[in-house]
């Protein structure tokens, strides 16, 4: 098998996680690298009472349980619900990471994602990495439609982790409490739609062979 780069984006800490994380598993269990950008910390959105940053401390401790290794994570400081703004920042910062990393795999929030952040996310990855493989995944409540065209059979020590590394972000505990039931019935209904266990789908925006 030829081993492979992914880089995954994240609008925000925990997105990727979210929406790839048992993939991000599966693929550092076949001999793939796995890098990891997320946009925002969201300084902003964090509950009274907790330090401003800690999101960045969570997601070190999220990644770790995904098998991601440090020095392939990246928190930048693009300030939350204000990508729109920022557009041509973020595109220039996405480059750079095209450059740097040198991905065969893009992993981004889907086309059909109507939350700002994650909309440009989407939308200017098409333009940083039109020549890879660019991967749409999944966050349910912030889609009116979804057009999945990859579905990737993960197994239950894959489906494990991801919700270990959601545990990671305590922070945001209190935003989905029952987190594991969703990410488990989410990978069941993917699953049992192609005939698998479980499963992860993604909306295949650009697929490209070496």
């Amino acid at each position: 098998m030829h081993k492979k780069v992914y880089l995954v984006l994240g609008p925000h800490t925990d997105d990727g996680e979210w929406g790839c994380g048992a993939s991000i598993v599966k693929w550092i269990k076949e001999g793939h690298t796995v890098h990891y950008a997320a946009f925002s910390a969201a300084e902003e959105s964090v509950p009274d009472g907790l330090p401003p940053d800690i999101l960045r401390k969570e997601i070190v401790d999220a990644i770790a349980v995904l098998g991601i290794a440090i020095e392939n994570l990246k928190v930048f400081t693009f300030r939350v619900r204000h990508f729109p703004r920022d557009r041509q920042e973020i595109l220039e910062t996405m480059v750079g990471l095209r450059k740097q990393i040198k991905p065969d795999v893009v992993a981004v929030p889907s086309s059909f994602d109507t939350h700002q952040d994650h909309e440009v996310i989407s939308q200017e990855a098409f333009r940083a990495f039109k020549r890879c493989t660019i991967l749409g995944y999944e966050i349910p409540w912030n889609n009116r439609r979804i057009d999945l065209t990859f579905f990737n059979g993960v197994d239950r020590i894959c489906l494990d982790a991801k919700v270990a590394s959601i545990a990671a972000y305590k922070s945001q505990i209190f935003r989905a409490p029952n987190f594991p039931d969703l990410i488990n019935s989410l990978a069941i209904q993917r699953g049992s739609q192609v005939g698998l266990d479980f499963a992860e789908a993604f909306e295949v925006i650009r697929w490209v062979e070496n």
